[in-house]
């Protein structure tokens, strides 16, 4: 019994000192025994809320929760006969402006500068006619057999007839000539007006798919098919597959060996023997106190700074809000 008592104390002592053998010691300051530099913190990955710029009532989504997303794959789709409708209505517009711009750039037609020239022939026939009548009457009143009255009504008959052939002599000057540099100018901007409304309503029509932005992951399915959907609304969330970055705090003292564009290695407990390769992206200039949710050794009340170390190859493996270890060369950056 003695034997066994003293052989169980042997057997303690050993295994006490082997715990301070074998497993590292980290010390308040964030080094390991090994002289790197450790620090602690959560994995952040982007996330964005895809929403259609057009309102409409929503038509498909193609995708679940949880399926992989390529850059520029359909995500979902609104009912597009309402802005179908308004191309062909834009489009119909803007025909007829080029129409009447072509028109006024061709100028009056021969048809109907004859026309007009014709019109002023008559109307010349016409005044001739009318002095006719009046010389007559007049002749007539100097001789005592006509009255005051007849002559009048024969001037006043000539006076009409002259001002209609002014006007029609007018009117052929203006067929001759053509339309003005104004009128064109106006046509060519109704045209633009025009062309600058279908290419809207195009863009609309368009706008009606929800395309991916970038390569990830779709987390959520905000919006099922038969919902109106009004513009800006969410209808999915997409988790990005990069950026991946590791959100983690170093204190002052630490502060002169992180820099941008420092290595770093990125473990995560899920996989603590899976080393992540990665720099430093970002030193925050701000002190700030270090938040509750990163998993120091130190004093939770002590003043450090935001680092930002960014994963070369993340991979499914990083999840939003894991926590990780940060391990840094304590030797003096590059300049």
């Amino acid at each position: 019994m003695k034997r066994f008592v003293i052989f169980a104390a042997i057997l303690f002592a050993l295994l006490i000192a082997g715990r301070f053998v074998v497993w590292p010691r980290v010390n308040p300051a964030g080094s390991d025994t090994d002289g790197a530099l450790t620090l602690y913190g959560n994995v952040e990955i982007r996330q964005v809320e895809l929403a259609f710029r057009v309102s409409g009532r929503l038509e498909a989504v193609n995708f679940e929760e949880g399926d992989a997303i390529s850059a520029g794959d359909e995500i979902a789709s609104l009912d597009t006969a309402p802005l179908r409708d308004a191309v062909t209505q834009a489009r119909a517009e803007a025909s007829v402006r080029q129409a009447e711009l072509a028109r006024l750039k061709a100028g009056s037609r021969s048809q109907e500068i004859d026309r007009a020239r014709a019109r002023v022939e008559e109307l010349e026939a016409t005044v001739l006619a009318a002095q006719q009548v009046f010389d007559r009457q007049a002749n007539l009143l100097k001789q005592g057999f006509a009255t005051q009255q007849v002559v009048d009504t024969a001037r006043a008959a000539l006076d009409t007839a002259e001002k209609r052939l002014v006007a029609g002599q007018k009117e052929l000057a203006l067929v001759q000539i053509g339309p003005r540099a104004e009128e064109i100018a106006a046509s060519v901007a109704g045209v633009e007006a025009a062309e600058a409304s279908v290419a809207q309503a195009e863009l609309r029509l368009d706008d009606t798919i929800l395309r991916a932005p970038s390569d990830g992951v779709l987390l959520a399915r905000v919006r099922e098919p038969g919902s109106i959907i009004n513009a800006g609304t969410p209808v999915a969330t997409l988790a990005l597959t990069r950026p991946v970055w590791v959100r983690a705090y170093v204190d002052e003292t630490d502060l002169g060996i992180v820099a941008p564009g420092k290595l770093a290695q990125v473990f995560t407990d899920s996989a603590p023997d899976r080393a992540y390769s990665g720099q430093v992206g970002f030193v925050s200039p701000v002190a700030e106190f270090t938040p509750r949710t990163v998993q120091t050794p130190d004093l939770r009340t002590d003043l450090v700074y935001q680092v930002r170390i960014i994963v070369d190859t993340p991979d499914s493996g990083l999840r939003q809000g894991m926590p990780a270890t940060v391990k840094l060369s304590r030797s003096a950056p590059a300049e």
